[in-house]
């Protein structure tokens, strides 16, 4: 240490020793100075009017008065799985931050200019209000405020707890009473606080500028520091700051921030607190910033509707709070962390897949989710058009990556990925795998022969189905009827499983179909052609089905967080995986050795085959939309491309340009099937070694 440092810090601990030493002036005898102050004020108070008059006097009545202290607002933040910041949440940009971590320096520079006999006074400073007081007399209005540190805390509480505009403006106007009424509120703080109290919550109540609320968003946000860490010369900007932001604002006004922080200086050295030669010396310099923005809300963070999905999934939580608002103000207020289970690594494989095959302004809507079989956490979740308001450039805040309740998107219909439903319960029936049908590439069906739920009115009428994605033989069977997505096979199928159990199975996979209404029980997703996919869903949606088999049956609701902590640590709120066992091991064993010919026996998706054992389904809903829904035992992902018209309603995808290719037949195998590959051999390298479990309990397994 120079001998000029260690010369300063000798003072200031002197200077620290002295404050802390020194009685501090009683409340009752602070209280008692009142009388004085209201008689002397009078004086321009009357020349202003004998009806504030009565007014100063009155609210000298009772002294001290109780001050409500809330606590203050701070920001949140939201992280990835790993620990990274995806965004920040607030109102005010404030991070709490306790006496201990904020540099002595700064303490130091904010008393030297603030309020240098802090540590003596007992909430009012009257020699610095005295000299208010007769400048004011003087000039016959409020012209200085000779405030101490506390009064000026008492009127920084009170806008910031203001909770209208008269409240707002009752706090900052310029009339005696507000001062006397400031006055007794200072003397009750320091009735009931300490003297670090008050000055930990000055700094961390006060406004720098910039959107900065409190000393340590003012050190990231002008340095790019902790308040912990700031020097001489960037405490003594930032001690300057408190008086006028707007006035010495650094990024605005360099030149009045500087002579504001020479004046600082100026006064540290004349406490000796720095040596003079030192105050000169750094006064000299440039002001050092390092402008560093916090911005605010997901759509300035990293992955926008990623981000978005979380927040909407903890504001329908009611264990957050008891209405929306409630939990919105506890986002926004409540200083919490929020740990997401999202994977950059699969998030920007994830992106560039959908970048890769799609553009924002294309007449289409691309996205992929992943997520993991056996905990539900969702790693990733991309599409085409980027967050924002220019819809113009592609932009929008709806998300149609997930389910209507957290997006906004009415989702798209799913097309063959639904027969998957259709063959998991009928092998949970006992229907082996080598059950053949005849299947024509054209048949009539009678809907009275499709069983529906117990109590609800049975079908009626007729209907002729063709095979779109492929010709038959002649006869198929589970394997086959499967891999080349036969649509008569499966309308045969589903007439020996009945549609309740099919759609009673995607909806216990996730899937969000709704229960039947009214006394009729008549429901629309619910009729003979459900295994070609005639309801509206959302990738993650598909992802979360689909993950259930990868987990040989065990169904985990997608879950987007992980855990919510408020200040000090305290857990808020956690969420750990809710699964349960949705259909038995070996049926999801089978479904998986199905499954896996789509991609590895010359199925449809042979193209977008992996390194690593796969299987997959893919889905065509009558040119609006083509999916691939697959999985490895570790990760389940979902990749739609949609037709998306004016306002949002589905658009055929014949004839348009999608990622500068115009499409002529809507094929799930030559779009949504390439889309699903290129986001999972983003990560492919990262997926254990592990095979499907071969379904050898399961009749018929294996026989073709």
């Amino acid at each position: 240490m120079d001998n000029e440092h260690e010369a300063a810090s000798v003072a200031s601990a002197a200077v620290r020793s002295s404050y802390a030493s020194r009685p501090v002036l009683s409340f009752v005898a602070a209280s008692a100075t009142i009388g004085v102050l209201v008689a002397a004020m009078a004086l321009p108070v009357a020349w202003i009017g004998a009806g504030i008059a009565r007014d100063v006097t009155s609210s000298a009545d009772v002294v001290p008065e109780e001050m409500e202290v809330l606590p203050l607002p701070q920001r949140s933040t939201v992280l990835d799985a790993d620990g990274n910041v995806l965004a920040h949440l607030f109102e005010e940009n404030r991070v709490i931050v306790p006496l201990d971590k904020v540099s002595r320096t700064f303490v130091e520079a904010l008393l030297a200019v603030e309020d240098s006999r802090f540590y003596e006074h007992g909430g009012i400073d009257l020699p610095g209000t005295m000299r208010a007081l007769l400048a004011n007399v003087g000039s016959g209005s409020m012209v200085q405020g000779g405030s101490s540190l506390t009064q000026q805390l008492v009127k920084l509480t009170l806008v910031t707890q203001a909770r209208n505009d008269a409240e707002r403006r009752s706090a900052t106007e310029q009339s005696v009473t507000r001062k006397l009424r400031e006055l007794r509120l200072a003397i009750a703080l320091e009735r009931d606080h300490t003297k670090d109290w008050i000055l930990e919550r000055y700094v961390n109540t006060a406004y720098f500028g910039a959107g900065a609320y409190g000393i340590q968003a003012a050190a990231e946000r002008y340095f790019g520091t902790d308040a912990a860490d700031l020097d001489l010369p960037q405490s003594a900007l930032l001690a300057g700051l408190v008086q006028s932001p707007s006035a010495y604002d650094p990024t605005e006004n360099a030149r009045r921030a500087h002579e504001r922080r020479a004046t600082v200086l100026r006064r540290m050295a004349g406490l000796g607190l720095v040596s003079e030669r030192r105050a000169r010396r750094v006064s000299r310099t440039d002001l050092g910033l390092t402008v560093t923005p916090v911005r605010n809300g997901c759509l300035a963070g990293e992955a926008p509707f990623l981000c978005d999905y979380a927040v909407q999934y903890l504001l329908q939580d009611p264990a957050l709070g008891a209405t929306r608002q409630a939990r919105e103000r506890l986002l926004r207020q409540g200083g919490l962390t929020i740990r997401t289970t999202f994977d950059r690594r699969h998030q920007r494989a994830a992106e560039q897949a959908v970048a890769d095959r799609t553009d924002p302004t294309d007449a289409a809507i691309g996205a992929v989710a992943m997520i993991v079989p056996g905990s539900g956490d969702v790693l990733a979740l991309a599409q085409s058009r980027p967050m924002g308001g220019d819809t113009a450039n592609g932009e929008t805040f709806v998300n149609h990556g997930v389910p209507p309740e957290y997006g906004g998107s009415q989702g798209f219909q799913a097309g063959s990925t639904f027969k998957t439903f259709v063959l998991a319960a009928a092998i949970e029936q006992g229907i082996a795998l080598d059950t053949t049908y005849a299947t024509p590439n054209t048949m009539s069906f009678d809907q009275a022969d499709y069983a529906n739920c117990a109590g609800a009115p049975p079908y009626a009428g007729e209907f002729t189905v063709g095979n779109n994605a492929a010709p038959s033989d002649g006869s198929e069977n589970l394997y086959s009827g499967t891999r080349l997505s036969i649509n008569t096979f499966y309308l045969r199928l589903a007439q020996q499983t009945g549609i309740c159990e099919p759609y009673n199975l995607a909806r216990d996979l996730g899937v969000r179909l709704t229960a039947p209404e009214g006394a009729d029980g008549v429901q629309p997703e619910r009729v003979p052609i459900f295994p070609l996919g005639v309801a509206d869903v959302s990738p993650v949606e598909m992802a979360e089905a689909y993950a259930t088999f990868a987990a040989r049956g065990l169904h985990c609701d997608a879950r987007p967080v992980a855990e919510v902590r408020g200040p000090g640590d305290a857990v808020l709120g956690s969420y750990a995986p809710r699964c349960e066992q949705a259909v038995a091991p070996t049926t999801a064993d089978a479904v998986n050795d199905v499954l896996r010919g789509v991609l590895e026996q010359g199925g449809f998706a042979s193209a977008a085959a992996l390194e690593k054992p796969a299987a997959g389904k893919t889905g065509n809903n009558e040119g609006l939309s083509v999916w691939f829904v697959g999985h490895t035992p570790a990760l389940a992902t979902a990749a739609v491309i949609a037709g998306v018209g004016s306002e949002g309603a589905p658009a055929l995808l014949q004839g348009s340009v999608v990622g500068g290719t115009a499409i002529g037949v809507p094929s799930a195998s030559a779009y949504a099937a390439p889309l699903w590959g290129d986001a999972m051999r983003g990560v492919q390298h990262l997926l254990p070694d592990e095979d499907f479990v071969y379904p050898a309990t399961v009749p018929g397994a294996g026989a073709e």
